[in-house]
């Protein structure tokens, strides 16, 4: 299951520092506005200690980490919708991605432009939200108009889609996200292919300097304050120190971290909110060849996850062997925790749970 964030936020306030960090892919990093034009993808593994201690346990000789795809979306400006500082590229790249990573900038430097004139978080956090509702209204204003033309031959199935599309755009005239409109499942039909930009889930990643990297600060709070409107989740980081641990090997970093004080980098606790955001977990399966994590969503019936390794194994499914990870940790091997009576048979009904180590059964 491919995922994929989308780093949003104001010009210069650490977005391809961040990127750089996450995929070493070189994304330009400069003090002035539009230095990214083009849409910069990386694939990044998502650090899990779980994976490598399954692998050491069972000796595979290799590791297959799951990956997270981020783009590194050019800094919006006010006025993105309207096509300012090539807005309208740059707003059709978030109509791609699973999740918005919206990188908010909460650390004061004189040397580093700000291109609102100083740092407030709410302020900054509100122009990029107005500019997806505006771009999204614009679509949801040409959804009316077919519609209106479509409920003319008298069919119901297009005026009920014209009331649902009115009622949404009048929502967006009102500067609310399409997030928090309220509509049945049935009803999504009306405007679903829109792909509405402020209908996508956020995580707000705070990027401070790195004396606020333990307790956070004023600016940090504010953001907060933002995100809690939605129950989203916030994470602080220090792009420049983020950039540093990029080049280390494991051994530094460890080091580092704790000459920092803290537990993990802050790319880690990204990555892991992400997951959260979007509602999705892991599953393992290992062996002498490999040793690798598959992702999931949350709620998925061990035929589905069956699916993500193979369309076949779903069709065929029969059953799945399966351990739970602290068993498996518990008892160092699939034979010891078999032996202990932890590997249960489970049927089209199991639900996956995260972290569980997994054979499936299945016909061709």
């Amino acid at each position: 299951m491919s995922l994929k964030c989308g780093i949003v936020g104001l010009p210069n306030v650490g977005k391809s520092t961040l990127f750089n960090a996450l995929s070493n892919a070189g994304a330009e990093a400069a003090n002035f506005p539009f230095c990214t034009i083009d849409p910069n993808v990386g694939l990044v593994s998502v650090p899990d200690q779980r994976l490598l201690n399954l692998a050491k346990m069972v000796g595979s000789k290799s590791i297959l980490p799951a990956t997270i795809e981020f783009v590194d979306i050019a800094g919006l400006v006010k006025g993105a919708s309207e096509g300012k500082g090539k807005g309208n590229a740059f707003l059709s790249h978030i109509r791609e991605v699973d999740l918005i990573i919206h990188v908010v900038r909460c650390f004061v430097d004189d040397d580093v432009i700000h291109v609102e004139g100083n740092v407030n978080p709410e302020r900054d956090i509100r122009i990029i939200e107005e500019e997806l509702i505006l771009k999204d209204l614009e679509s949801v204003e040409k959804r009316v108009d077919t519609l209106k033309k479509q409920s003319k031959s008298g069919d119901k199935a297009f005026r009920a889609q014209l009331d649902v599309a009115e009622r949404l755009r009048e929502h967006l005239e009102n500067g609310k996200s399409a997030r928090i409109f309220e509509v049945t499942e049935d009803e999504k039909a009306a405007y679903r292919d829109l792909f509405l930009l402020s209908a996508k889930e956020v995580l707000y990643a705070c990027n401070v300097g790195e004396g606020d990297l333990e307790s956070g600060n004023e600016l940090v709070e504010a953001v907060k304050k933002v995100a809690a409107e939605h129950q989203d989740e916030t994470v602080m980081f220090c792009a420049k120190i983020e950039a540093e641990i990029a080049e280390l090997d494991p051994e530094e970093k460890e080091m580092f971290l704790e000459e920092l004080g803290l537990e993990s980098a802050g790319l880690d606790r990204l990555i892991h909110a992400a997951y959260r955001e979007l509602g999705l977990a892991t599953y393992f399966t290992v062996g002498p060849k490999e040793a690798r994590a598959w992702t999931i969503r949350q709620g998925f019936k061990a035929p589905q996850a069956a699916g993500v390794i193979h369309t076949d194994f779903e069709r065929g499914f029969i059953r799945a062997e399966t351990i739970a990870y602290t068993d498996f940790e518990k008892y160092g091997s699939e034979k010891a925790a078999k032996e202990a009576g932890k590997m249960r048979q489970e049927g089209k009904e199991y639900v996956v749970q995260d972290g569980d180590v997994m054979l499936f059964r299945f016909n061709v």
